[in-house]
């Protein structure tokens, strides 16, 4: 329980070939999969706040799941689940960034009322990317922050998600499922941020992780380049079905983006 409880930072400098001059050392934070319990996820959520607002980020970014979806719905448990997300919200409203604070639904959040959850999310300062995309600005260059729909309830689009950014300015894609990486690195995009896998929740030695849910498998946790496209996968902050972690816990990231060509690097 212990370890599920600390959340860790982990720092990294990604180059962008395509990124602006004006970007150079631009950071941006992430957070994933809080699944908002009011006695097993209230400490680490409230931690990695605390943690993220002492880093003073450009931006900060939340892939998905601020809920849990029941494995079977009994007597409106998954309404009650749903609720949840006001309590969570109110925690993430915490967070002090420069930018607006910018998400993607996940799995469970789109399991029961995505239109719900959306709606609590930005009531509190919160701007859900729904298949729609939100530039940033520095002495007048442009980053862009593009967010796809759940892609395991078949609602991402990508091509209306990119619709609005010129191929030629760079991109960074929220998506939660980080298997998508696969289709999503075919378009013109420079860094995509996933969650969803929990980097297993457990890993036992010598034997790994006995489970990873469909779309997390091929890429579950941490940085991997497929084609032109880098990829990082955070094993989140929240747990699910066990309320414990196990040589993995939750995880606040934090990206330094550079200008130019190169592989990305632990600091």
């Amino acid at each position: 329980m212990a370890e599920a409880e600390r959340p860790q930072l982990r720092r990294y400098e990604v180059p962008l070939r395509r990124l602006p001059g004006e970007f150079h050392g631009f950071t941006i934070a992430q957070l994933s999969d809080f699944h908002y319990d009011p006695v097993f996820s209230v400490t680490p959520i409230k931690a990695a706040v605390e943690m993220v607002n002492g880093l003073n980020a450009d931006l900060v970014v939340l892939t998905g799941d601020f809920i849990t979806t029941p494995l079977v719905d009994v007597a409106g448990i998954g309404a009650r689940e749903a609720k949840q997300v006001a309590p969570c919200a109110e925690l993430l409203s915490n967070i002090r960034c420069r930018n607006p604070l910018l998400a993607v639904l996940g799995n469970h959040d789109y399991a029961f009322d995505p239109e719900f959850v959306t709606r609590v999310l930005q009531s509190r300062g919160i701007k859900v990317l729904r298949n729609a995309s939100h530039a940033v600005e520095r002495n007048g260059a442009r980053l862009w922050v593009a967010g796809v729909d759940d892609v395991l309830y078949k609602a991402a689009r990508l091509d209306q998600t990119l619709k609005e950014i010129p191929a030629t300015e760079a991109t960074v894609l929220l998506c939660h499922e980080p298997d998508y990486a696969d289709y999503s690195a075919k378009s013109p995009i420079d860094l995509q941020l996933s969650g969803h896998s929990h980097g297993g929740q457990i890993r036992l030695p010598l034997i790994g992780v006995p489970y990873l849910p469909q779309l997390a498998r091929k890429y579950p946790w941490g940085m991997r380049q497929i084609g032109n496209t880098t990829l990082y996968t955070n094993c989140g902050i929240g747990t699910i079905r066990l309320a414990m972690r196990w040589n993995c816990p939750p995880e606040v990231t934090l990206f330094t983006l550079r200008a130019g060509d190169g592989s990305p690097r632990l600091l």
